[in-house]
């Protein structure tokens, strides 16, 4: 590895460093600078020793900007998410009231229908799938395509699960939700996907909702989970047009557990099913193994992808995540901490956003996945979504189209099983929590590989168009399915298409460089992987340096500046206040959303709900100043620490909520 790479995986750690060396230089020499005093003596004077207040001036300046930068920034994140947070609730409510007119007015009938068609060695061919409605969060009116009856016949939604170490209680009820919708029956052709076992697991996992891809091959403990696979694919063959699996192997090499290996197999089996006509009109959607979707969530992707034809095959789908099945069984710690994830997720999602990584759930054209040469396994993608997202944006010179899906998807917080055990169960609970945010600080990697991938970019940056293969043909390349265009160009004319060699390569026009959306998609990176930890460094630093000068003379005239700061970290503070304010309401919105669709299933038996109230509100507004620091900065500044001595992970899954355990445990001791 050159010296550049290896530095671009360790940058969190670096800055870090960088920060502190230079704020103890500047507060050390701030101190050298009391004891001695700020007077002026000749050069040749003996005596006293002297102290020039220029020298190191330049250092106290960096220091102080770019502790105001940072204090700037941490007072924008919150703005912009109270922004997000209060426009995608005030369309979904326009949305739910747009349903309801609808059902009364034809008695809950829904023409639409969406097809999924995963991967699995048995995968089926594709079948027509309509939609209902659509929403588009830049310049689509949700009103105007809410349920709309249309029948987009050549629509094909490939919907992946990938699991590791999932409870089979979790994955059986992601099932069900999905069995649900109204559609699933006739068009959801669903695989089991990947559950990666390696020889380090010790929990069997089995696939999920859709598509489970079992991998047994090299874990001879977990030499059930194709049966237990094979269980839950007859347990729900009748509830979906297809179902089936796909097995991951163990013995890949480069390819770590986890769920960006389980996907990246997946997409590999899914990819042999479509010819070349079909791909620009397959979508592939990831899902977490404990993601409801709302019944409509497939009809917004497929409506946009109908509308916006000129930028189908270049757009990525995400939606805005919601943590209200367990809350109220969580510490509040806990739940503040998921409630500002959920703003993180949603601060890109606002209307005019030209950069929005997705959380847990997204979808991507078939096409596009093969241009980017589909899911990386190695450590650096452990967080699958962004880090496919920063392969999409990058490959398209930063002119990635993004569209926010108005569907909220259903989430549970993580647990210890800690509720109702006092004490030792909050600390169990507060573990869990704090492994997951570690999983999502080692995530800091992703920026080391958008660093190197602009410089690709950069260098490439005269190319104008971009030749490449479907995924399944391309797995013997060493990174993707990128043909040479000199190759292309100097194949066979005359050759017949459907037998030259290069008659499977598509080549697309490739778009100038968006330096513009670069800037804003590193300034996303600063905010989640740098941010905690460099505010935390310079809020300490800066109060220690106003305790040293207190007294003295302002002689770099920098005191302004901290002024500042203390204004915008306190203004700050009452923006997280407002963002949760503006929370009750979008979470009210999606909890009546869920429990309507529930309720119509016939699911609201058992399945949780979790409502807001005011009591516990009260607590989560005191809770806020402790989660900043014990899930973000430490973890941050832990992941980075280690990331000089490792970048793998081993990747856990926290326990989660179901809504029935007896029925999985009967099956796990039959199997």
């Amino acid at each position: 590895m050159s010296i550049f790479g290896w530095c671009s995986q360790r940058a969190g750690g670096l800055a870090m460093m960088a920060t502190v060396a230079l704020s103890y230089w500047v507060i050390s020499s701030e101190l050298e600078a009391q004891r001695h005093g700020y007077k002026y003596q000749s050069n040749d004077s003996l005596s006293a020793p002297n102290y020039d207040p220029q020298n190191g001036a330049i250092w106290v300046n960096i220091f102080s900007y770019y502790c105001l930068l940072i204090h700037f920034l941490v007072f924008c994140f919150p703005l912009r998410s109270c922004y997000a947070v209060f426009t995608i609730g005030r369309q979904l409510r326009k949305s739910a009231r747009a349903r309801t007119l609808k059902d009364i007015k034809f008695g809950h009938r829904r023409r639409s229908s969406s097809t999924s068609l995963s991967s699995s060695e048995t995968l089926t061919s594709s079948r027509d799938l309509g939609s209902s409605s659509s929403s588009e969060v830049e310049d689509v009116d949700t009103d105007c395509y809410i349920d709309a009856d249309i029948a987009p016949d050549r629509v094909i939604h490939a919907i992946v699960i990938p699991n590791y170490k999932e409870e089979n209680d979790t994955l059986r009820e992601t099932l069900e939700v999905l069995a649900s919708h109204p559609q699933a029956r006739n068009t959801y052709d669903v695989s089991w996907r990947a559950l990666h076992f390696s020889r380090r697991m010790t929990h069997p996992l089995i696939n999920r909702c859709q598509q489970m891809l079992v991998y047994l091959a090299m874990e001879q403990r977990e030499h059930n989970a194709e049966t237990k696979a094979s269980r839950f694919v007859n347990e729900f063959s009748k509830k979906f047009r297809s179902i089936n699996y796909t097995l991951h192997p163990s013995d890949i090499p480069g390819e770590l557990a986890g769920k960006g290996s389980n996907m990246a197999w997946a997409a590999r089996k899914l990819s042999e099913r479509y010819s070349l006509g079909q791909r620009k009109d397959v979508i592939v959607t990831g899902i977490d193994a404990d993601s409801h979707l709302s019944t409509n969530y497939f009809g917004l992707v497929t409506t946009m992808h109908m509308t916006y034809t000129e930028t189908a095959t270049t757009t990525l789908y995400s939606a805005p995540i919601i943590f209200d099945r367990n809350a109220h069984n969580v510490p509040a710690i806990v739940r503040v901490a998921d409630v500002l994830w959920s703003a993180a997720g949603m601060s890109g999602l606002y209307k005019g956003s030209t950069v929005a990584p997705p959380t847990s759930v997204y979808s991507v054209p078939l096409e596009l996945v093969d241009r980017v040469g589909g899911w990386d396994c190695d450590a650096e993608a452990i967080g699958e979504d962004l880090h496919m997202y920063l392969k999409c944006f990058f490959a398209l010179n930063g002119n990635l189209t993004v569209r926010t899906v108005m569907s909220p998807v259903s989430q549970t917080n993580v647990t210890g099983g800690g509720h109702g055990k006092g004490i030792p169960g909050l600390i169990a609970d507060v573990q869990a929590r704090y492994k997951q945010a570690l999983r999502h600080m080692w995530g800091a990697l992703d920026t080391g590989y958008a660093l190197r991938k602009v410089v690709e970019v950069w260098r490439e940056r005269k190319h104008t168009s971009r030749a490449f293969r479907p995924l399944h043909t391309a797995l013997n390349d060493a990174s993707d399915g990128y043909v040479p265009e000199s190759q292309v160009s100097t194949a066979d004319p005359e050759a017949a298409p459907e037998s030259g060699i290069f008659s499977d390569v598509t080549t697309d026009t490739l778009k100038g460089v968006n330096y513009e959306r670069m800037i804003v998609l590193f300034h996303r990176l600063f905010e989640a992987h740098f941010l905690p930890v460099q505010m935390t460094i310079l809020v300490v630093a800066s109060t220690l340096y106003a305790w040293v000068t207190d007294g003295a003379p302002d002689v770099h005239g920098v005191n302004w500046m901290f002024s500042i700061c203390n204004i915008l970290r306190t203004v700050g503070f009452m923006e997280v206040a407002l963002y949760l304010f503006l929370y009750e309401s979008f979470h009210k919105v999606c909890l009546e959303i869920r429990e309507k669709e529930m309720s119509d299933a016939g699911l609201t038996k058992g399945m949780h709900f979790s409502r807001r109230e005011a009591k516990t509100n009260f607590i989560d507004y005191i809770m806020v100043p402790l989660v900043a620091p014990i899930f973000g900065s430490i973890p941050c500044a832990q992941a980075q620490i280690y990331h000089f001595w490792t970048v793998d992970l081993v990747y856990t899954v926290s326990k989660k909520v179901t809504r029935r355990r007896a029925k999985s445990v009967n099956l796990d001791s039959l199997v």
